[in-house]
């Protein structure tokens, strides 16, 4: 979990909270704005696709851009120096730039209205609902996991009980995406993406010239923990030992293969922001805008972890001091004036919220449509399931928090959601890269995989793991075998099934294989629109190249 130091009360004053108050009335103006446009389900859940793109794509990078990856990376920073830029450029950048490429023209083309939905069409009704169930569950876990959080942040900064904060934060964000839907939900995370940056480039500006710059940063951290700390592979070979736990086979293929493309191709709560686009070239163009600024995100979540480091040398040197968790809040206590510390509060509160928004929003989708109108309350008007999704997204608010102290038994939030990611997406991710690429994958191969898959990424990590059977010397270094597990077992099954089942009919295939097209799904772009920046395979390949570019400093 979280824990921050006691002395890490912030000096806030009347400015400051002004400020938050400010932003709470913003975030609430947008949702009563975002109401006028909501008059059918698809308005709600989907924002009536009607988006467009660099709304979505600012929207879909914010809403992986919350809080507990704030904390979590800059701490990670501070632990691990620059093996933490791996979870960007290696487990975010190619998995986006694959979904963007090859993935929205199966989810927009097929009309889905979410990741589940796409698996109905594919294999069928029970893979179907068990997907459904599985990313529901996983939605209010994580959607608590932000909430627990930022109460253990919001007491230790601001003196909050963590009852009042865990009140307060679930209110906003229950009140605008009841209010407004997921156009609500997105368009504060396109606000708060931008409040967020202003809370911490200024932190990261003020903390390098506090240190001397980036040469005064790497001298001070290669004297005290050595060259390595500041190199991304260094150590990584099989054999050899890493704080990480991990070497360059289970990073590449667990976090860089199987995590990640797990999570940013099948985690609705992504997708779904892709989804609300106006047209299928606006789709597509989602999660490639969302790469550029991803790339430069460690500058200032990695980055300050470190700078952290040489400010506080004793963070993480003993249980009853500072820990790594406090790189944040340590630059924001010694470096910040009013006002200035005001939005940075801001900034930490509105990046829970996004976290939290974007598994709600994706929670009462999938919930209303795929479990409750699939299987529950069939063939109701629209109105009806309008309503249900707003009854349901109190529901989700009410069970995250329920659900935030879970994380409580985990030591590191980052572990505890790597290990989410690994029971749940990975699954998911065999079973939608095979339906996708191997026509003659049958039904009850889609079903099995997925059970097998799962089933596997828990034993691995509850027996053989936690009950010392294997030795693996990290949490994440665990994850990245689970993950490979997940994939490996899901892969054989949905093998040796489909070899033993009958396939589905080449027509009921049409639009949902590689390859295979079905006239009249997909919505084309618009004739005439050829701008540089529409064009997703320069896009892609932009983001690849610029990834590998920044690679460079981190490699020797």
């Amino acid at each position: 979990m979280i824990t921050l130091a006691e002395g890490l009360r912030l000096p806030t004053n009347g400015l400051d909270y002004t400020i938050l108050a400010l932003y709470f009335i913003v975030v609430l103006g947008i949702g009563f704005a975002a109401k006028r446009s909501v008059k059918t389900s698809l308005d709600f859940f989907l924002s009536g696709r009607s988006l467009p793109a660099w709304v979505t794509g600012l929207a879909f990078v914010a809403a992986n851009l919350g809080a507990t990856e704030i904390l979590g990376m800059a701490a990670n920073g501070a632990q691990y120096g620059a093996y933490t830029v791996h979870w960007y450029w290696i487990g975010a950048i190619p998995a986006m730039v694959f979904l963007g490429l090859v993935m929205m023209p199966f989810y927009y083309g097929s009309k889905v209205r979410s990741v589940p939905e796409f698996l109905l069409h594919r294999f069928g009704p029970s893979s179907h609902l068990l997907s459904s169930v599985i990313f529901a569950v996983s939605s209010v876990l994580i959607a608590g996991v932000n909430l627990y959080a930022m109460a253990i942040v919001l007491q230790a900064l601001l003196g909050w009980p963590q009852w009042v904060a865990i009140v307060v934060a679930g209110f906003f964000v229950l009140a605008y995406i009841t209010i407004g839907g997921l156009s609500s939900a997105i368009y504060n995370e396109v606000l708060q993406f931008f409040v967020i940056l202003a809370a911490l480039i200024p932190l990261t500006i003020v903390g390098l010239k506090r240190v001397g710059g980036w040469d005064g940063l790497t001298d001070s951290l290669s004297s005290s923990h050595g060259d390595a700390f500041l190199t991304a592979w260094k150590g990584t070979g099989i054999g050899e030992g890493n704080p990480l736990g991990a070497n360059w086979l289970t990073i590449v293929l667990g976090l860089g293969f199987v995590m990640s493309f797990g999570y940013w191709t099948t985690n609705f709560a992504e997708v779904q922001r892709a989804l609300s686009a106006k047209n299928l070239s606006a789709a597509k163009r989602t999660p490639l805008i969302a790469a550029f600024p991803k790339i430069f995100i460690p500058l200032v979540v990695v980055v300050p972890g470190l700078i952290a480091l040489v400010m506080e040398p004793s963070l993480g040197k003993s249980k009853d001091g500072l820990q790594y968790n406090d790189a944040i809040p340590v630059l924001m206590r010694d470096l910040l004036p009013n006002g200035v510390l005001g939005i940075a509060v801001t900034g930490l509160l509105a990046a829970f919220m996004a976290g939290m928004a974007a598994n709600v929003s994706s929670f009462n989708t999938v919930f209303t449509n795929d479990i409750w109108a699939a299987y529950l309350k069939k063939g109701r008007e629209d109105a009806y399931y309008l309503k249900t999704g707003r009854v349901v997204t109190a529901v989700g608010v009410l069970t995250g928090m329920g659900t935030a102290f879970i994380a409580a038994s985990f030591s590191n939030i980052m572990n505890y959601l790597q290990t989410l990611f690994s029971f749940f997406n990975v699954p998911l991710f065999v079973v939608f890269i095979i339906g996708m690429f191997w026509k003659r994958t049958s039904a009850a191969a889609g079903f099995w995989g997925l059970l097998s898959g799962t089933a596997a990424a828990m034993v691995n990590y509850f027996w053989l793991y936690k009950q010392g059977i294997i030795a693996i010397p990290s949490d994440q270094g665990a994850n990245f075998v689970s993950s490979i597990v997940a994939f490996v077992v899901g892969a054989l099954v949905m093998f040796v099934v489909t070899l033993c089942t009958e396939p589905k009919s080449a027509e009921s295939l049409a639009g949902l294989v590689y390859g295979t097209r079905s006239p009249g799904r997909a919505e084309l772009p618009a004739e005439g629109d050829d701008a540089w920046y529409r064009k997703p395979a320069l896009l892609g390949w932009s983001a690849v190249v610029l990834a590998a570019l920044c690679y460079i400093p981190f490699s020797f």
